[in-house]
């Protein structure tokens, strides 16, 4: 489903750039968030920078759904996430949860990706959940149609 598995290593090089670039001298004071998922109807990856302080903020976000179910329209089957599209977000030694949200570019029809993301921590840096995926779109005749996909997911925090 990724073609470019191979770049993966270069993407979190960069993006744990970016993030030490963007916090300077306070590098000691940030972490990340890694989440992944992959199974038959879909693949899920997400990367965060937060700090460990002020209620642990997003101050980067990359993340990317990927849906196998050709019941989903075309545009909305692969959805790019970016810091904005972060609905909601919570992160305590307990638990993570994120709420994305992206609308399609068209205007001319709406529709919308929504992932959520649930888990429960061990202590240690792992957390596992589960995720729920919800496309959904408005087709001409003005009727919605709603698919929904749940799967297990594991996120690594630091």
């Amino acid at each position: 489903m990724f073609e470019d598995v191979a770049r993966e290593p270069a993407m979190r090089l960069f993006i744990a750039s970016a993030i030490f670039i963007v916090v300077g001298g306070s590098a000691q004071a940030t972490g990340g968030i890694s989440c992944e998922a992959e199974d038959r109807a879909t693949r899920i990856r997400l990367d965060a920078g937060v700090t460990s302080g002020m209620g642990a903020p997003i101050f980067a976000f990359a993340g990317k759904t990927e849906i196998s179910d050709e019941r989903v329209p075309a545009d909305l089957r692969t959805t790019d996430f970016a810091r904005e599209h972060v609905a909601q977000y919570w992160l305590d030694n307990q638990e993570l949860k994120l709420l994305l949200y992206r609308e399609r570019e068209d205007a001319a029809e709406h529709g919308y990706v929504e992932a959520t993301v649930t888990t429960r921590g061990d202590g240690a840096g792992t957390y596992k959940g589960d995720y729920a995926l919800t496309a959904y779109t408005v087709g001409r005749s003005g009727e919605g149609t709603t698919i929904s996909l749940r799967g297990k997911i594991l996120c690594e925090v630091e």
